[in-house]
C-alpha cells in the first residue's frame, strides 16, 4: 500500500493522525497520539506499506521543528524496525 501525504494539508499533529487513521483503518478507539501511532505503525498494519510524504517542509514550517522531528524519528524508527527483523515486506517512509 502506498500512501502520500500532502504536506500543504498537515499542519498540525491533529491533522496527521486524522490523515492517517483514515488512510490504514486504525478504527474509531485509536488513541490519536504518538505514542499510539507507534504501536499502530509498528505492531498492527499490514505490510508493505510506503509512506510519501510530499511538500514535508510545509508541514516542518507548519508543526515547528521539534514537532515535525517527533513524528518523522517516529516514522524512522518503524521503517528501521522492519529493516532490523528483515521483513521481506516492510513499512518505509520518504519525505520530500
Amino acid at each position: 500500500m502506498r500512501i502520500e501525504i500532502d504536506g500543504a494539508e498537515i499542519r498540525s499533529e491533529r491533522d496527521l493522525h486524522d490523515f492517517l487513521s483514515r488512510a490504514l483503518d486504525f478504527g474509531s478507539y485509536y488513541g490519536a497520539n504518538l505514542s499510539a501511532l507507534w504501536d499502530r505503525l509498528s505492531t498492527d498494519v499490514e505490510r508493505p506499506v510506503e509512506i510519501v510524504w510530499k511538500e514535508s517542509e510545509l508541514s516542518r514550517r507548519a508543526l515547528g521543528e521539534n514537532e515535525f522531528e517527533k513524528i518523522r524519528d517516529l516514522l524512522l524508527r518503524v521503517q528501521s524496525q522492519d529493516e532490523s527483523f528483515g521483513w521481506p515486506d516492510r513499512f518505509s517512509v520518504t519525505f520530500e
